[in-house]
């Protein structure tokens, strides 16, 4: 049977939908292909933020967070084309996993759109196309509208006007349409086969870049510096390109090398740990190798938007300050170094993150502030420093800054080359405090090859193999003495 035949028999039975026969025969083969495609492509389904009924978000620590969002979606049975809209610009596609209750739904396809539509896209995208160019006459207040065609945008736009070439455009722009690869907002279009019809709950889950946290802790000393009140925040930035209602909020402290496949997992099948001793604004638990964090209340993370959450509160922590020098005569065990410059002590300021210091919550990394008042009352910052993730029961030391009052100088009082690998030094160090209550100076040496005490004012204590520690005190206002002699092989 010819073509012809066969289609007039078939246009008998079955009238080709927006086609007529005259065109079948005119286009061929390539038409038959248009018009099935016609008749089978589903008709696209927006699938909004309004169908949203819930959102989870776990952020890790290096850019990187896995969104869960929920959404009601219409099905239809067989083909699908879900337009999920409004999801991350930077999510990364191929690690998007969909899941339908109450339906099998098989994903055959699917495209991200990130190409959004503004001013300047509208413009690219419609180089080689027809539009309208309206012009106002100023004086008469007359539009007179030309068709143009849209030569190309590089470095600014080139417009066909008739038989003249533009190079700016002489008035407003009008598009018949937008092309249909520029999308409002970012927007994942999936291409699903269902088993059946009807609305169904379908939860799409995906990593993207964009959101970021960072720990911040607030400190307050208190007047005798025996004790601090501590609050932690975490700082959210969102700059994905879309806004997070009223999410599930998690948080990953700990460096991950890459994204584990348990991290696609639903978080809450991790055993939870005990409830720290700390007031909780969010709650912890275990994950893998790291501290999953979760908000106890949902929270909504808008687009390009930073916010702060509470994380935790403790008051009264117990802490111990300490006026260190470090190093003070390391530069002089093989040769002589005389004497050294007056030099001020750091300042440190250390608790333990325990349950008996009112803690006990495994610590994200960050930067602690600590601020102390004044005679007056009036809070004043003392200083800051970044802490590492500190599990529990770990020792917090903060490097708050110089103490204005407490100096020392060092002095070598011998020296002696004993061989080509043995050397003998001895030091005399001078500490002066002029605050108006005594303190205790920690000095730290570190003394390199193998080395042996010969004489000391002061009993040392061993930190490692090559440190050495001491502790001197120094009356108020006052001045005292610590001596020492080393004997060191290379």
């Amino acid at each position: 049977m010819s073509l012809r035949s066969s289609l007039l028999r078939a246009s008998a039975l079955k009238p080709v939908a927006a086609l007529s026969l005259a065109a079948i025969l005119l286009l061929g083969p390539a038409a038959i292909s248009s018009a099935a495609w016609a008749e089978t492509a589903p008709a696209e389904t927006q699938v909004s933020l309004d169908d949203q009924t819930g959102v989870a978000i776990t952020i890790y620590n290096q850019d990187l967070a896995l969104v869960r969002d929920q959404r009601k979606i219409p099905l239809t049975a067989g083909l699908n084309d879900l337009a999920f809209i409004d999801v991350s610009g930077q999510m990364r596609p191929e690690t998007a996993l969909l899941r339908v209750d109450g339906a099998k739904v098989t994903v055959r396809e699917q495209n991200f759109n990130f190409d959004l539509l503004t001013p300047e896209k509208l413009l690219e995208k419609s180089v080689g196309r027809k539009v309208r160019v309206i012009t106002t006459n100023y004086a008469t207040g007359a539009e007179t509208t030309e068709e143009a065609t849209v030569l190309s945008v590089a470095g600014g736009v080139v417009l066909k006007i008739g038989d003249r070439i533009e190079t700016a455009s002489p008035g407003r722009i009008v598009f018949d349409e937008v092309p249909p690869n520029l999308r409002a907002r970012p927007t994942l279009v999936i291409d699903a086969d269902s088993d059946k019809a009807g609305d169904a709950t379908a939860q799409l889950s995906y990593l993207t870049g964009g959101l970021s946290w960072a720990a911040d802790y607030v400190a307050s000393l208190s007047p005798d510096e025996k004790t601090l009140d501590i609050d932690g925040w975490v700082t959210l930035t969102n700059q994905s390109g879309t806004t997070y209602r009223d999410a599930k909020l998690q948080l990953v402290a700990g460096d991950v090398h890459r994204v584990q496949q348990e991290m696609m997992k639903d978080m809450t099948v991790a055993t939870a740990m005990p409830a720290p001793a700390a007031e909780q604004a969010m709650s912890e638990q275990s994950l893998f190798e790291y501290h999953l964090y979760t908000l106890n209340r949902p929270t909504t993370i808008a687009e390009n938007q930073t916010k702060q959450v509470a994380l935790l509160s403790a008051a009264s922590v117990p802490v111990e300050k300490e006026f260190r020098f470090t190093d003070l005569t390391a530069r002089g065990y093989t040769y002589d170094i005389g004497e050294q410059e007056r030099v001020n002590a750091t300042v440190y300021v250390s608790f333990v993150n325990d349950d008996k210091s009112h803690l006990g919550l495994p610590l994200p990394k960050g930067t602690v502030r600590v601020y102390k008042a004044d005679n007056d009352g009036q809070v004043q910052f003392v200083g800051e420093d970044a802490i590492d993730h500190t599990p529990k029961n770990e020792d917090v030391r903060l490097t708050l800054g110089q103490a204005f009052d407490v100096t020392a100088r060092a002095r070598q009082t011998k020296y002696e080359k004993i061989s080509d690998s043995v050397y003998e030094s001895a030091y005399e160090i001078e500490l002066k405090n002029a605050k108006k209550e005594p303190v205790t100076v920690v000095l730290i040496e570190d003394v390199p090859g193998t080395w042996k005490i010969l004489s000391e004012s002061a009993k040392h204590e061993e930190v490692n193999s090559n440190r050495l520690r001491w502790e001197v005190q120094v009356p108020a206002e006052g001045s005292a003495k610590f001596s020492y002699a080393v004997r060191v092989r290379y």
